[in-house]
């Protein structure tokens, strides 16, 4: 239930709402000291009816490391946090090189899984460096026994097959044969909400058209159905090169836009490509109760 009122410390608060891919998200640049969004902030921020509408909030903040020219954190639509967002990334990049064209083409974040690379490649697009696929259950967060992969699991409907991923963040990727008739809700739904993965999961289907060029659709812990996730693209790509049926650089066609994803092999981190776009800039108003839920002006 959305909460009756909006935390007074979002009082005069500005924001930018974003996209990547179809990805959207809300930004609030913190580095001026403000608070973080609370649960039902971000709740009531993500409402598509009542709020700006978004997948998840993205929040800038000073940089933690040295090197890196900001840091940034992910918040899903229903409160929880997330430790990675490819899309987000690039949303967060191209935020600050807006505010700052002294930034050059190439700079560091610190994101919740770690510093990422990024590379401004022009027509706002950006290269990000987004780490090493990891395979191992431990770090996917996942507690079931026998081959990993695919991996197997009973639902209510008979058994399932997926591989699963960590890209600083938890996937299992299934592939289908007909990205159309998959049954994402149903089957993203039953996965996260299976006790095994212990911090729930991301659900990615993947159709292979070619060596070069895949379809892929996902079920988002925390959010739902995306048009994008970045991380997901990566996650995709990496069990399905893996499992020898694509090449190491792909085409990964989403339902909001196309990501290139390239991994030149199980060393090397995996480098994602995809747009930034903004969308308004608008202003967080108090009070934002049941009469005037009208708190983002446009």
């Amino acid at each position: 239930m959305l909460a009756e009122r909006m935390n007074a410390s979002a009082a005069s608060r500005r924001f930018t709402k974003m996209h990547g891919a179809g990805n959207d998200f809300v930004v609030l640049d913190l580095r001026d000291g403000a608070p973080a969004p609370d649960r039902n902030l971000c709740r009531l921020l993500a409402d598509r009816h009542f709020g700006v509408g978004c997948d998840q909030l993205l929040t800038i903040e000073p940089p933690e490391n040295l090197g890196a020219i900001a840091s940034y954190r992910v918040w899903n639509a229903d409160g929880s946090s997330s430790q990675q967002c490819g899309n987000g990334a690039r949303c967060v990049a191209h935020f600050l090189r807006r505010h700052d064209p002294s930034i050059g083409d190439r700079f560091t974040l610190d994101s919740p899984a770690g510093p990422i690379e990024v590379k401004a490649i022009g027509d706002s697009r950006y290269t990000l460096d987004m780490g090493k696929p990891d395979f191992s259950p431990e770090r996917i967060g996942l507690r079931l026994e026998g081959p990993t992969d695919p991996y197997v699991l009973t639902l209510d409907h008979g058994p399932i097959s997926f591989g699963a991923v960590s890209m600083g963040n938890p996937h299992a990727v299934l592939e289908v044969s007909d990205l159309d008739h998959a049954q994402v809700e149903r089957l993203g739904r039953a996965l996260q909400g299976r006790s095994e993965f212990a911090d729930g999961v991301n659900v990615g289907f993947a159709q292979v058209l070619s060596p070069e060029r895949i379809r892929l659709r996902v079920f988002e812990r925390g959010v739902g159905e995306t048009l994008a996730c970045g991380s997901a693209a990566c996650a995709a790509v990496a069990v399905l090169i893996r499992r020898g049926r694509v090449e190491p650089e792909v085409s990964v066609e989403l339902p909001g836009g196309t990501l290139h994803i390239a991994w030149p092999g199980a060393d090397a981190a995996i480098a994602m490509t995809g747009p930034a776009a903004f969308v308004f800039d608008g202003e967080l108003c108090h009070p934002f109760d049941a009469h005037n839920r009208s708190g983002a002006h446009r």
